[in-house]
């Protein structure tokens, strides 16, 4: 069975179309035969998706570190396999080693840090995973916008857009996983 690391807020206090998406999420994925590979929290977007994917058959991997989970309610206690770990960097490791791609739902800092991560070692061919973006309600626009002005200035390079797939809805997005082939988009020098 494939792994999918997922990346989404642990807030509960966004909009309510976003919660309604990370349910919708997690069940397609347990629909399409993938694992869950999160974070480990029961709070915000990613408790949404453990819990629809448990909801509809499917395996949870969290990995949570330490100090979060002595947090009360915030670890996801149902997880199939809940992998505590010391620190955030450990916590990261072992979400980039197990995974067979990665799914960024919206988020604050912590899922724009660990997508760039991901990005950015893809960049620097330290894996060929697939890397989608679900821009949910079109959350992510002014990302790609940004983006854009990267290339456009040329402190990336064009052929980048390639390393990533932003996904208009979760059937582009699982379709996008299904068909994935690794490209090769040169080195970044």
């Amino acid at each position: 069975m494939p792994t999918l690391t997922v990346y989404c807020s642990s807030s509960s206090r966004v909009d309510a179309v976003f919660h309604a998406e990370a349910e919708a999420v997690g069940a397609r994925m347990a629909e399409a035969g993938y694992s869950l590979m999160y974070g480990g929290g029961d709070i915000g977007l990613m408790g949404r998706v453990a819990r629809a994917v448990h909801a509809h058959g499917g395996h949870v991997i969290g990995v949570i570190p330490e100090a979060l989970r002595e947090v009360e309610g915030v670890a996801y206690e149902a997880c199939d396999e809940l992998i505590i770990t010391q620190t955030m960097q450990e916590r990261k490791s072992i979400l980039f080693t197990r995974t067979d791609g990665f799914l960024v739902l919206p988020g604050g800092f912590g899922t724009l840090e660990e997508f760039l991560e991901v990005l950015t070692l893809k960049q620097l061919h330290y894996h060929d995973l697939p890397i989608v973006v679900l821009n949910t309600n079109g959350f992510y626009d002014p990302m790609v916008t940004f983006f854009e002005h990267l290339y456009a200035t040329r402190f990336a390079r064009p052929n980048c857009r390639s390393l990533y797939h932003v996904a208009a809805s979760i059937e582009d997005a699982m379709a996008y996983l299904a068909a994935y082939q690794p490209i090769n988009v040169g080195q970044k020098w």
